[in-house]
Order: structure tokens, then sequence, then C-alpha cells
């Protein structure tokens, strides 16, 4: 089996143990969106400290497992403008779908929930649209 796929599975593993996590510690879905925008609009202010420490976690998890797993490579752009927008888009999104996909893709679909599997049917036949305008029509990826 390819590398990539074995990475793949294990990060899928991984953010599907932190939700798990997430939800019985407190109850409460692991949607990345959700937490970062209670913060942002502080309308999460009764829980910014877990909102920030899971935040926290995302961020430097990946530097604590760096040492361990050096030969991982990654196909990022080095254009920072289509990061800002792949970002920006991302962001937009999240928010007309009301949840991302550790939402409504890792919880949601978990739970069963009608609207997290039509949630993450449109956002990946958005990707591929994206794929297809932004590499293969535009060439910026």
């Amino acid at each position: 089996m390819p590398m990539d796929w074995i990475w793949g599975l294990i990060g899928g593993l991984l953010i599907g143990t932190g939700g798990a996590v997430y939800l019985l510690g407190n109850g409460k879905i692991m949607g990345a969106s959700g937490i970062i925008g209670g913060l942002v609009d502080g309308s999460g202010r009764a829980t910014a400290l877990e909102r920030t420490l899971f935040l926290l976690g995302v961020a430097l998890m990946p530097a604590v497992l760096m040492p361990f797993f050096q030969g991982v490579t990654t196909n990022i752009t080095d254009d920072y403008l289509v990061l800002v927008a792949a970002g920006l888009l991302v962001g937009v999104g999240t928010r007309l779908a009301n949840g991302c996909t550790s939402g409504h893709g890792v919880c949601g679909m978990s739970r069963l929930s009608i609207r997290g599997f039509v949630a993450t049917g449109i956002y990946i036949v958005a990707g591929g649209l994206g794929v297809v305008i932004f590499r293969h029509i535009l060439g910026v990826i």
C-alpha cells in the first residue's frame, strides 16, 4: 500500500479519535470552524479556555510529531496568495454550511446525521470543482 494512503489513514484515525474524545469529554461536537467562530464572534466566551486549548493542540501537534515522521512530504504550493485565497474560500464555505469537515464529515456522519451527509457531499463536490478550476483550468495550484 502506498505510504500516502497510510498517512491519510493515520490522520483520519487521529481526527476521528479526537472527535470522539471531544464528544465524550464535554458532550460537544468537534467542529473546528465552530470552535474558532465562537472565539472570533464572542459567542464562546464561556468556553474560551477550552476552545483555545483545542486550537493550540491542533496547531502544535504537528510540531510535536514532526521528529517521528520526517519522511512525510506535502504538495502544498509556495504561492501565498493561493493559500490565502484557499483559506478564505474554506472560511466562507464553512459559514455557508454552518460547519466544517470535522463537524459535518467526521462527527455528523458518525452520528448518522442527514445534515452531515448532505453537507459532506456538497463540500466534496465543491472541492472537486475547485481542483478542476484552480489546477486544470487556471493552473494556479
